[in-house]
Parts: structure tokens; sequence; C-alpha cells
């Protein structure tokens, strides 16, 4: 009769819990009100979330950790992946310009970006940044867009480890060791195993240690470098300036070719973010993460110049082979051993990026599971290695699905709409921070500010889209971001010089670093296909409805739990006691 009764009693509990996630979907409204624009205080970020990961993650890294970090996350994204693409079919000789663009436009983004992390030194990045500031739904959709950069990134630089691999060993085909598979999609169809192989590996690095897995890439970002300059020595010396000009122009597309192609080797620059995600495992934030940033966006972006110089210099840009194209350039020259030397080289600082931006990663997905956006399992630290294990296991288990299945063009432009989207929210921040929260000026000035130089920036971006006879949006939307910029610095103040003396590291000449990062941001994603919007808006649909249906609901309860639990500590069990109208106070259901 006990199995019996317990088999009738388990389908009542199960239609129980079905409906107490039902009365909660019922009550989404209410908690939106209260739950999209909660914020935290910057000190709440760092002590209070930190507890829900039970173990705190292990301070060993210093400054040149990060900036060995930042070199080795962005090289072999940058050079290998995206410099050969944009040359040959978006801006010709004129690359090496496209990254001036994207360069200027990263060390605006990463001073941003420096502010914040000396200030919340937490391993949230722009989740954590925007959450205090903006709110929560803001922080979780751009933590929710880094994560899905992060990973679709991530699989692209694993597919060309392979294509660099196959010429190391002499393959003339990039293709030679993926699989075939006539059912599938076009673009789905070529698996790629040794992709996979590697993904799994450096997950089960990044899961043993943070300090080793920063000395293993110290000693790859060395060698590296040295491969960097081999290869920036042989172009420029035995390369063709001849190249350059022909065979129409340095600039075959135009300025618009340009731009485009900025908005594209963008994607280069997402290194120095992981930096930002290291910095509950600094041993001094304040000033190792300026000298780790700022370092390692200029030092990358030197490199990244001169390596596109030395690609035109030694093949003609309608020559460049669209895949490991710095090996081919090699072999179009007759230096068929170089070749191999570059496909090894590049083979190595595309591990050392990949190892950087899964360490990132998982940082990320970590802090929003503290926040109970996601559940809570992803957020747990391994008491002996201080590492956040889950997370780092489910997404090297994500990436290694898309990395086995779809090829690189399809992922680019995505990656590069959502990166620029988080950057020109961080910009907003830091002014919005700097100006409303940490001085008593009324909000309502700077989100005016904030919204108009946003639509400027729009402005000129869509002006620069029409024919050259219908720029003349061109002169007046930038004499208008000018001026309101100008206008707002002159009237508003970020603090008194006091305030300024007895703070951490500050972005200099606020707002104008902000506001330049805002506008090459919109910029920049004006540049892009429209297919690359529609993959966006996908994206952006689902995460929404996953914070309508999961997020908004878990983080409500978490922090109903939480101040009944403060309440205890403060009076007892009051709150078995009615409360003053007569009734019991209410307990929602926790949505699993």
């Amino acid at each position: 009769m006990a199995a019996i009764n317990s088999n009738q009693t388990t389908p009542p509990t199960n239609i129980f819990v079905l409906s107490s996630y039902f009365r909660s979907l019922s009550k989404t409204p209410q908690r939106l009100r209260k739950r999209v624009l909660a914020t935290w205080t910057p000190d709440q970020e760092l002590n209070k979330m930190r507890l829900r990961s039970g173990a705190d993650m292990k301070r060993k890294l210093t400054w040149y950790d990060l900036i060995a970090l930042g070199v080795g996350g962005m090289l072999g994204v940058g050079v290998f992946v995206t410099t050969g693409p944009v040359a040959r079919d978006k801006s010709g000789p004129a690359v090496l310009v496209s990254y001036v663009i994207a360069g200027i436009s990263a060390l605006f983004s990463c001073l941003c970006y420096t502010e914040f992390s000396i200030q919340i030194p937490v391993a949230g990045g722009a989740f954590s940044y925007l959450r205090v500031t903006f709110g929560e739904f803001v922080g979780y959709f751009a933590g929710a867009n880094i994560l899905m950069e992060y990973v679709l990134s991530n699989a692209a630089i694993a597919r060309s480890f392979t294509e660099y691999l196959c010429t190391t060993f002499g393959q003339e085909d990039p293709n030679a060791w993926r699989v075939e598979v006539d059912g599938l999609m076009e673009g789905y169809n070529m698996l790629d195993f040794p992709a996979v192989a590697l993904i799994i590996l450096l997950t089960l690095s990044l899961c043993r240690s943070t300090k080793e897995s920063s000395m293993l890439n110290i000693v790859m970002t060395i060698f590296h470098v040295v491969f960097f300059g081999f290869i920036i020595v042989a172009g420029i010396c035995y390369g063709n300036t001849a190249n350059l000009i022909q065979p129409k122009g340095l600039a075959p597309y135009g300025v618009k070719g340009i731009i485009d192609g900025a908005a594209i080797v963008y994607f280069s620059y997402i290194g120095y973010d992981s930096v930002s995600t290291m910095a509950e495992e600094i041993q001094n934030p304040s000033k190792s993460l300026p000298l780790g940033i700022v370092g390692s966006v200029l030092i990358v972006s030197v490199l990244y110049c001169l390596m596109a110089l030395s690609l035109c210099l030694m093949v003609p840009y309608n020559k460049i082979s669209s895949s490991a194209s710095f090996s081919v350039a090699f072999q179009n020259i007759g230096w068929k051993w170089a070749g191999n030397i570059v496909g090894a080289g590049a083979s190595l600082g595309i591990v050392a990026s990949l190892l950087v931006a899964m360490l990132g990663q998982a940082r990320y997905l970590c802090v929003i599971g503290r926040a109970r956006l996601v559940p809570s399992w992803f957020a747990k630290v391994h008491p002996t290695t201080g590492t956040p294990q889950n997370a780092t296991i489910f997404l090297g288990f994500c990436q290694a699905s898309i990395a086995l299945f779809t090829e690189l063009s399809i992922v680019l432009e995505m990656i590069s709409i959502g990166t620029l989207l988080v950057f020109y929210l961080v910009a907003n921040a830091l002014i919005y921070h700097r100006y409303a929260i940490n001085t008593n000026n009324p909000p309502i000035y700077t989100l005016v500010f904030l919204f108009l130089l946003s639509s400027a920036s729009i402005g000129f971006s869509i002006s620069w889209n029409f024919k050259h006879q219908q720029r003349w949006g061109l002169p007046l939307f930038g004499v208008f971001m000018m001026s309101i910029t100008a206008i707002f610095q002159y009237l508003m103040s970020s603090g008194s010089i006091q305030d300024r003396q007895s703070r951490e590291w500050q972005v200099p000449f606020m707002p104008w670093p902000a506001a330049l990062s805002i506008f090459l941001n919109v910029f920049l994603m004006a540049t892009l296909k429209k297919l690359s919007y529609e993959r966006f808006g996908v994206w952006a649909c689902l995460i929404t409805l996953f914070y309508l249906l999961y997020g908004v609901h878990s983080t409500y309860q978490a922090e109903e739990m939480e101040m009944e639990g403060d309440g205890d500590r403060r009076g007892g069990m009051r709150e078995l006691c009615p409360n003053s109208n007569g009734e019991q106070p209410k307990v929602d259901i926790q949505v699993l």
C-alpha cells in the first residue's frame, strides 16, 4: 500500500509544480516592473554576488599576465582570420587603414572598460558594468550577446586552426582534413574534427588552473610575437610595393570599402574584453588592469597594421587567398618552406587566442549565473582549482558543436554586430555612471545627451550610405555631435576636484573618448549587411523570450529569498506572523 500511495501522490506534485510555474508567468508584468531596471551597487557586486559562487577565484595573475593574455587573445584572431577575406573582398591594400580605424575605435572602447574594471573588479565584464548602471535587463542583454559572440568567434577560430594546420603539413587544400557530408546544407557540410579536438583539450586545461593556463599562454605568445616579426620583416623586405597600387589602386573599393572592412576586422579586437573578466584573479587590479587592457590593445594595433601591410606587399589584393592567407602568400612568392612555417606559427597563435577567449567566456557565464539569470549551476566555482568548471565545460560543448559544422563566413559578420553593440552600451554606461550616478546632476540631462548623441550618430551613418550628391547630412550631423558634446562637457560636472583625486584611474578628457566610442560603434554597425541584422534580431528575440520565461522570475525569487533571509536575521521568525493587514505574507515558487 505504501508503494501505491507514493505513486498516487506523484502526479499531484508534478501538477502543483507546473501550476505554480504558470502562476509565476501570470505575474510577469509585475515582476518586470520590479526587475528590469533593478540595479546593484559596486559594493554588492564585489561582495554579496561573489558569495553565490561558493569558493572564490584565486588571485594569481599580474600585469604582465594580463598583457600576455590580451596580446595572445587578439593576435591570432585578427590577422589569421579576417585580414585575407577583408583585403580581397572589402578594402584591398587599404586594409591597413581599416585596421587603423578599428584600432582607434577599440582604443576608445577599452578606455571605457578600463575605468569600469577598476571600479568594479569582478569577473562579469560588460554584464556587471551595465547591470550596476542601467539595470538588470540591459546587463543581461549585453551579457547574452557577448556570450554569443564568444561562442561563435571561438568556433570560427577553431576552424581556422584546421586550415593553417593543413598548410603546415604541406596540404594545399584547406579542407583536406575535413570530412564532407553530402546530406547536409552547403556551409554546414564540412565536418571539422581537428577543431573539436582542440576545443576539448583547451577546455580540460582551463578547468585545471587559470595560472597554469596563463603560463602556457605566455610561452605561446612569446613564440608568436617572434614569428610575427619574421612575417613582417620578410614581407616588407621581399615584397613588392607595386602590389599596393596594382591592379586597381590602393583603395579599389573606395572609402566605403575601407569602412566596411573596418567593421569586420573590429572582430579582431575582442580579446581585450577577456582581460577585463580576469579582475577577480588579479593581485593588484587598480594598477594591473590599465596596463593590461590599454597596453595589449596598443601593441596589437601596431602588429595588425604591420602584418596587413606585409600581406599586401607580398601578393596583389585580388590574388590573396580567403583561407590561410599568409601561408598561401609565401607559397605564391616561391617560399613554400616559409608557408609551412607560417602555418605552424599561425596555428600556435590561434591556439593562444582561443585559450584566452575561452577563459573569458566562462567568467561571463559564471557571473550571469550568480545573478540567477541562468541556472545557478553555472555560477559554481570549484573549491580546489578556483575555476568555473561548469560554465567552462558547457560553453566548450556549445562551441565544439558549432565548430564541427559551421563555415567561418557564416558567423563573422554576426560576431561583429554583437561586439559593436556591447561596446556601444559600455560607452553609454560610462558617461551615465560618471555624470549621473557619481554626482548630484539630474539623470535626465545625461539621458537626453546620450539620446541626442546616438541619434546624431545614426543620422551621420545613414547619410554616409547615401550617394555622394545626397550626403548633405554628414556636415550637419557631424557639427551637431561635436556641439552637443562640448556643451555637455561645459555644463555638467563629473564631481569635485577632491572627488576625482580620491578615486582610482579614470578616463581623461571625458566625455570625448566615450562619445567618440559611441559614434564609431554606431557608424561601424551601420556598414554591416542586412543579413547580419536579421540573424541578430532572431538572437535578440530568443534571449528576450528566455528572460521573460525564466530570468525575471528566477532573479525575482532569488532577491525575495535573500530579503527574507535578512529579515530572519533581523527579526527572528517575523515571516510567520501576519502582515499589518491581517494577511499571511505571500511566498512565490522558484522557477526551476
